[in-house]
């Protein structure tokens, strides 16, 4: 038995989500599917977690055990030629029959990319979010500071989240800005349902003046979610890397 991991990167706009659903296009499957072509075998592929219809990858990772003999150096080739050109693997390697991409994960990083020039962009529409007023840069860092370190993120959950817990910890919220580019990245050790998506729905009312950074303290307390700012669409969201304990 071999435990092969994989790095993948995805453009989501096409699928329906990561999680593998019947009669929905979805990347676990379209994954399942090729490996089985490459290999023989069908297989169970565990991702480091799920992400939503329409949300992106560039550092997905996710494993699955495999009784095959294949070469690990051909496998990353193998997969992706049966598969369509919006989802890559871009490593294959051989761990530990231990590892586990969900369980074992101890940080991820989500980037939610906003576009802040006036007229919007055709070339990159469908992988970010279009804001057309000047975004305050300082006063979005400034609010953002006070999601650093671990808090009751019930004020940034949408209904419906399976998770018992609210409580997450944020490493790092960090506010880049390249040209008319804007990007809100955020360090956790795990995000509730559409965490990620609330919070920049916030910090963008903030950036726009509507909100003071200091209410972003205030929403946190809360523990309310009609409080925040409004859940931004899936297209500028990435899951930028998945990061794993050294053992």
């Amino acid at each position: 038995m071999r435990n092969i991991k994989l790095t993948i990167e995805y453009e989501g706009k096409e699928y329906n989500g990561w999680q593998k659903q019947p009669n929905k296009l979805n990347i676990q499957g379209e994954i399942e599917r090729a490996i089985q072509i490459v290999t023989g075998q069908e297989v169970d592929l565990i991702g480091s977690g799920r992400t939503d219809a329409g949300v992106h990858a560039f550092g997905q990772v996710a494993n699955f055990k495999i009784e095959s003999d294949f070469p690990i150096e051909k496998m990353a080739t193998a997969i992706n030629s049966q598969l369509k050109k919006s989802i890559r693997v871009l490593k294959a390697e051989e761990v530990s029959l231990e590892f586990h991409s969900r369980y074992h994960c101890h940080k991820k990083t989500y980037g939610y990319i906003i576009d802040n020039s006036d007229q919007g962009t055709a070339v990159y529409r469908n992988i970010t979010y279009h804001v057309s007023q000047p975004l305050d840069i300082e006063k979005m860092q400034e609010a953002a500071n006070y999601l650093v370190g671990e808090h009751d993120f019930s004020s940034f959950k949408s209904s419906g989240t399976s998770s018992k817990s609210s409580v997450r910890t944020i490493y790092q919220a960090q506010i880049l800005k390249e040209q008319e580019r804007v990007v809100i990245m955020l360090t956790g050790n795990g995000f509730l349902y559409n965490m990620v998506r609330i919070i920049a729905g916030t910090l963008v009312e903030i950036g726009l003046g509507n909100m003071e950074p200091k209410q972003m303290k205030i929403i946190l307390e809360s523990k309310n979610r009609q409080m925040a700012g409004r859940t931004l669409p899936a297209q500028g969201l990435f899951l930028m890397n998945v990061e794993y304990d050294e053992k």
